[in-house]
């Protein structure tokens, strides 16, 4: 996946890891700092923090405040940001390579010296909580937030990755500042730089800014969720009394990111309702059927192991009958497991997939990080293909057995409860609620 040579790597003596990608087709850069700690560190109650804290490393750094350290940026067609994950928490900056130094500069501002201004923090919390209104508008996002609660109620996972309107409401300045002392450790980093740079000139750069970067103790990842989740079947309406489309969920819980059989699982659910207009689960619902215009299954991998989930949307009328086929197809994922014809293409699909994704050096490089803050393989990008390519149907029939449990799902149904519930409650225990 990476020439000869283009990759490079060095390490600080406080632990800071350096990744290197030399690409000179482009005047380009992108330099960033990725931390291996992010929201499933957090306790539910504190849900939001790190994407708050990361939020706040763009409004004022250094000797600037919001709108200086912004029209600093600004000035050079660069763009600046943070985010944070569910495993990781990162800050990075883009721009044209001649522009090195100032590139340099901002990140280490944002990064070692950022204000965390409690009217910025105020008012950075103010929008969060509007947005989180808006939110509620949306069948789909409200669908997303109780399918979570339905699996991991009291646990980090059971709260939006953004946080909710209880846990928005307490952020503020003084926890952003406590949360970047505690995850903002150079020995829990990877710095990275890909484009139009060369690694010595980097590595030295990085020194500099970098050296005096004290190390830290790595914060605790977080408490693992549920290993089975639901233990029964159960049906959660969210009633929303002016739809005339459901939004439907079925999930449970599903596998890590590092787990051994993700390939297996991953090319397994591409032939069951992963792959679009291929899967059995389209075929079924929409193309057969008609009782919808999309359907999609996935596993969302994390540190920890994330949910198993299908997603998709009918006529209120009609989600019984969009239940039934939905777990019928489920089950035949275990009674019927793909078979080799359905192989050969779930194969050339996920390779297919998997280039496409790598087809620029910034690419590249967010593929060698994630390597990094998961602990995986440093040749994982280049021995992937090799990897599918092997799988066979019976990896993909183990997979079905250990990551597909239809008997015992958690199904949320977003829509008119006088009109659903008559529909489901033979299926299991029915809870209500309104949004």
């Amino acid at each position: 996946m990476v020439k000869p040579g283009s990759l490079q790597r060095a390490r600080l003596d406080n632990g800071l890891e350096i990744l290197v990608l030399e690409d000179h087709r482009l005047p380009l850069v992108s330099l960033g700092l990725s931390f291996r700690r992010g929201e499933a560190m957090l306790a539910p109650e504190d849900a939001g923090l790190a994407s708050f804290t990361a939020e706040l490393l763009e409004r004022g750094a250094g000797g600037r405040d919001a709108n200086e350290f912004a029209e600093y940026v600004d000035e050079i067609g660069a763009s600046f940001g943070g985010a944070a994950g569910w495993d990781s928490l990162s800050v990075g900056v883009s721009g044209l390579s001649r522009d090195l130094d100032r590139l340099f500069e901002v990140l280490a501002d944002g990064t070692l010296r950022p204000h965390f201004e409690a009217e910025e923090a105020e008012r950075a919390r103010a929008e969060r909580l509007a947005a989180l209104e808006r939110a509620k508008d949306d069948p789909a996002t409200l669908a997303s937030w109780y399918t979570a609660r339905a699996l991991y109620a009291g646990h980090r996972y059971g709260t939006p990755l953004s946080g909710d309107a209880e846990s928005v409401a307490r952020l503020d300045a003084a926890r952003a500042r406590a949360l970047h002392q505690r995850v903002f450790v150079p020995n829990d980093a990877i710095f990275y730089a890909s484009g139009d740079v060369t690694a010595k000139d980097i590595i030295a750069r990085v020194r500099a800014h970098f050296a005096k970067w004290p190390r830290g103790e790595p914060s605790p990842t977080g408490p693992p969720p549920p290993l089975r989740t639901p233990e029964q079947r159960r049906i959660l309406i969210v009633d929303r009394p002016d739809l005339g489309q459901a939004r439907i969920a079925v999930a449970h819980e599903g596998l890590s990111r590092t787990d051994e059989d993700r390939l297996a699982a991953s090319l397994m659910n591409l032939v069951v309702g992963g792959s679009g207009f291929s899967s059995r689960l389209m075929t079924s619902l929409r193309s057969e059927q008609g009782l919808t215009y999309g359907v999609y299954s996935g596993y969302r991998l994390r540190r920890q192991p994330g949910p198993f989930v299908v997603s998709t949307f009918t006529r209120v009328p009609e989600v019984r009958r969009t239940l039934d086929l939905l777990l019928g197809e489920l089950e035949r994922g275990l009674e019927e497991p793909p078979g080799e014809d359905e192989l050969v293409w779930a194969r050339s699909l996920a390779t297919g997939r998997f280039s496409m994704g790598l087809e620029t050096s910034s690419a590249v490089m967010n593929g060698l990080v994630d390597l990094e803050i998961y602990d995986l393989p440093r040749d994982s990008l280049d021995t992937y293909r090799s990897r599918v390519r092997a799988l066979t149907e019976a990896d993909s029939a183990r997979a079905a057995r250990l990551y597909l449990h239809p008997e015992r799902v958690a199904i949320v149904l977003v829509g008119p409860a006088e009109a659903l519930l008559p529909q489901v409650e033979d299926l299991g225990p029915v809870e209500v609620v309104v949004p």
